[in-house]
């Protein structure tokens, strides 16, 4: 699986935890559909799920004028995701990271919201 699908794949799956509750395998066996497992997809799932109170933390912490909970739950995931990319992805450099989940959010949010995942990434690379 590429990169960038496994990235896909994890933002649903972190949205699928986020709405229902769902545990992190369970996400991770629907979003598949039947296709093989991916590692990367396990992990930035996982790894996210399981530090979920210090990424939020760190989101919370450079919202300028914003609330946490005001986020739409695409946003929040895609910024949980990016968050968890940029500081326990080894091999995942921030600049891309960031790249990433802007394309994120203009496939699945709108121009506003990539817009400002930018700034609010920015602002979070500049204080890790």
């Amino acid at each position: 699986m590429k990169r960038r699908t496994a990235r896909e794949k994890s933002l649903q799956a972190l949205y699928q935890i986020d709405i229902s509750g769902a545990a992190p395998e369970e996400a991770i066996e629907n979003v598949l559909e039947g296709a093989p497992a991916d590692e990367y997809l396990r992990t930035s799932v996982t790894g996210t799920a399981q530090r979920l109170e210090e990424i939020d933390g760190i989101i919370k912490a450079n919202l300028e004028n914003w609330s946490f909970n005001r986020l739409a739950k695409v946003d929040r995931n895609i910024l949980r995701l990016a968050v968890f990319e940029m500081k326990y992805a080894e091999d995942v450099p921030e600049k891309v990271a960031i790249n990433e989940a802007v394309e994120l959010a203009k496939h699945f949010s709108d121009e506003r919201s990539s817009k400002f995942i930018n700034g609010v990434l920015s602002r979070i690379k500049e204080s890790l």
